[in-house]
């Protein structure tokens, strides 16, 4: 495994992405490996106050237009403050979440256009793609429950209803179909070890 790579975790609710995410990170760095472990929306001070305020409040708070434009704005940010200069430096990021939660939850998820959404991304932070990511696939029913038992703050998308939710998986699938060099599909459903793993064995050739 060579140096410096841009890997992003990707997936619904409760899919078991940050623990993953954790037990990667963790990995790499007992392989001699710097590693920034870091997420979306947030990252930075000025991501994390965004994220506030997308991820908890009332269902209706924003729209999904106000939502893509929230969150590419964290996202410059987080780029330009912590993703880049850590892989300039020649360390591997690992991302929880990035510009393809936006396409499945703004776009297929609350029905904005997908080339909008796309150009948007593509605007912002032109050519920035991640080296591997990992799409995590769950039945949304079983995710939600678990995400909505953690008792946290931060429950404004999962308490979204069960089509939104369907719908943004049927995103994240076409995603990973659309995308066969980048993303890797990965069965959520699997016990945490076997999961790590597979996500080893994964990286290996990176």
């Amino acid at each position: 495994m060579s140096a410096g790579k841009f890997i992003t975790f990707e997936g619904g609710e409760g899919t078991g992405k940050s623990t993953q995410c954790q037990l990667l990170a963790d990995y790499l760095r007992q392989q001699g490996y710097e590693v920034i472990l870091t997420r979306e929306p947030g990252g930075t001070d000025g991501a994390e106050l965004i994220r506030a305020l997308l991820v908890s409040g009332d269902v209706n708070r924003w729209s999904g237009v106000t939502e893509a434009l929230l969150l590419n704005a964290a996202r410059v940010d987080h780029w330009e403050k912590v993703i880049s200069p850590a892989l300039n430096r020649g360390a591997w990021v690992i991302c929880d979440r990035f510009a393809d939660s936006t396409i499945a939850y703004q776009g297929f998820g609350r029905g904005l256009d997908i080339d909008f959404l796309w150009n948007l991304h593509n605007s912002v932070l032109p050519g920035v793609q991640p080296d591997l990511t990992f799409v995590f696939d769950l039945d949304p029913a079983i995710g939600i429950n678990r995400a909505l038992s953690r008792r946290t703050s931060e429950v404004r998308f999962e308490k979204m209803d069960i089509e939104f939710h369907n719908r943004m998986r049927h995103g994240y699938l076409e995603i990973a179909k659309n995308h066969p060099q980048r993303c890797r599909l990965v069965d959520a459903g699997q016990d945490i070890n076997t999961i790590h793993h597979h996500l080893q064995q994964m990286i290996a050739g990176l």
